[in-house]
């Protein structure tokens, strides 16, 4: 995801590497090798003009071999601090965990939770995290990663109030367990807790008829794991 905000070009969860070059993700109902489908345009282009990195956390579909190749080594980068010390094993030098709050520029960067499924699930796929940016003049951003809906998806809406929520959609799902990105319903509950807010679904968009009084922003139009 490339966002522009406050004038600065801000790259999100890359995942870079050429479609089908990885395997397929184990216990999954759907087992074709990933991506599922190319960048639309070279990786090279993608991260053309990109100011800063924003890492929610290193699973391969959100932090892949080609994002840690081909990104500047020098980029400003923030992440959660469990992930620091991988950055800097790959030669990143401006790395900065997000454990509470950061400035970046005059971005206000926040640190949220969330939980990627339920259960023994969610501990084994742990730690997962967030970013709200806050600045002055522009709309509060909340990016939610990859988490189901949770008391902590709650919190932040609750805290924060942001004018826009970027939630993983799509219900992702191993062949045991319950989904570990939001549902439909659980896009529809973020919807009902922030009715003020525009809601973006990314990541595996679902097929979301009717969310009011929240608009929802599909997107992507193609999966990409």
């Amino acid at each position: 995801m490339i966002l522009e905000y406050c004038g600065q070009v801000l790259l999100v969860d890359p995942m870079l590497d050429d479609a089908g070059t990885r395997p397929a993700i184990q216990n999954s109902p759907n087992p074709r090798n990933n991506p599922l489908v190319g960048l639309p345009m070279p990786a090279n282009e993608v991260i053309q003009g990109v100011e800063a990195l924003f890492v929610t956390h290193t699973h391969s579909d959100h932090w892949d071999g080609a994002a840690a190749r081909n990104l500047p080594k020098d980029i400003p980068s923030f992440g959660q601090i469990e992930d620091e010390e991988k950055f800097r094993s790959q030669g990143f030098a401006r790395v900065q965990s997000v454990t509470s709050s950061a400035t970046w520029n005059v971005i206000e960067i926040t640190h949220t939770g969330g939980q990627h499924g339920r259960g023994e699930i969610a501990e084994a796929m742990a730690p997962v995290s967030g970013f709200v940016m806050r600045t002055s003049g522009e709309p509060t951003l909340y990016i939610a990663g990859d988490t189901i809906w949770c008391d902590e998806v709650e919190t932040a809406l609750h805290e924060h109030k942001p004018a826009v929520v970027v939630v993983n959609t799509g219900a992702a799902q191993f062949l045991g367990g319950d989904p570990i990105t939001m549902t439909d319903d659980d896009v529809i509950t973020t919807c009902k807790a922030a009715p003020g807010a525009k809601v973006v679904t990314v990541h595996m968009s679902p097929s979301i008829t009717a969310c009011s009084p929240a608009t929802i922003w599909h997107f992507n139009s193609k999966r990409r794991a």
